[in-house]
């Protein structure tokens, strides 16, 4: 049977703006509650391209929902994970996990060879969860940046997600708040990184040591003295975003190496860095669908974005 598809778009006059997704899900494919849950559940929901995975999310004009399903097939909802698990699982198939990650928590052990990582936790609960089934990193966050991050279940889908990485294919796209106001809407920043004998990175005009980093931006608002800017990889290199931004003189608040002084702001006294990872997209290495997820900005940003006058 083919795959069943329910829309709607929510124009300005539209009586479904503020309304939950799910009660619009209900209603578009007039299934039961569980089984509506369990369409979530599955990634058969979309908000704006991006699957979605909280029912509860409310919805805002110019909105596009829709549902993609097997009339076929009963979709029971998944047994929820257990609390407390230091990370949130965004989707979660026998093949991958995508996961939020929390700004306190890194990403892979450094040589001091920590075990409290969110490769750890990910690989616990998938132990737990999937009997004995593994998680491997693929790609990594700075510990201080929090967003999403994809986690390969076997070592050959971990393999084929770094050929993407390693391609560019991913579309990773993050929301920073950088020192300063940046007069430009939009621009690029191109260098080869290198790395020091502390691991500090800096652009080089040496090609025997720098490798290409490119980073694209475009301003989202201009605030009293700084700004929040839309950030695109091109390439991922290690603290990319941070070192670009610095150098260009707008270090991004609250980082600690690149230029800390200026990255030091008075209503931002987080450990953290004003840097997250909002979107993340990919093909998925077995089935090819085109898979797209999108995190909130975290309580932090959104806080800090509220408090200070914008120009």
């Amino acid at each position: 049977m083919p795959l069943v598809t329910k829309s709607a778009t929510l124009n300005a006059d539209s009586p479904l703006i503020g309304r939950r997704i799910d009660h619009i899900v209900q209603e578009l494919v007039a299934l039961s509650r569980s089984q509506v849950t369990g369409l979530f559940d599955h990634g058969c929901v979309r908000v704006n391209g991006a699957i979605c995975t909280q029912p509860a999310q409310r919805l805002a004009a110019g909105d596009r929902v829709e549902v993609k399903y097997d009339a076929s097939q009963r979709y029971h909802p998944k047994p929820k994970p257990r609390r407390n698990l230091g990370f949130e699982i965004v989707f979660e198939d026998k093949h991958l996990i995508v996961v939020n990650k929390p700004a306190d928590l890194l990403t892979v052990p450094t040589v001091r060879e920590e075990t409290n990582t969110l490769q750890h936790k990910v690989a616990e609960y998938v132990k737990h969860v999937s009997k004995g089934r593994a998680a491997f990193t693929v790609h990594r966050l700075d510990r201080g940046v929090s967003g999403l991050l994809v986690l390969g279940k076997t070592q050959e889908i971990v393999r084929q997600l770094k050929d993407q990485f390693a391609a560019s294919k991913p579309e990773r796209e993050y929301l920073a708040i950088v020192s300063g106001l940046i007069e430009k809407a939009s621009g690029t920043f191109e260098s080869l990184l290198a790395t020091d004998k502390d691991l500090n990175r800096f652009s080089t005009e040496d090609e025997k040591v720098g490798q290409l980093a490119i980073t694209h931006y475009r301003v989202v608002s201009v605030l009293e003295d700084t700004t929040l800017v839309q950030v695109r990889l091109e390439t991922g290199r290690r603290n990319q975003i941070r070192v670009h931004f610095a150098e260009a003189g707008h270090p991004v608040l609250g980082d600690p190496r690149y230029r800390p002084e200026q990255a030091a702001h008075r209503h931002w006294p987080h450990k953290r860095l004003a840097l997250h990872a909002r979107l993340l997209g990919f093909e998925h290495p077995v089935s090819g669908q085109e898979l797209r997820f999108e995190a909130a900005l975290p309580e932090e940003m959104e806080r800090f974005l509220k408090g200070v006058k914008r120009k």
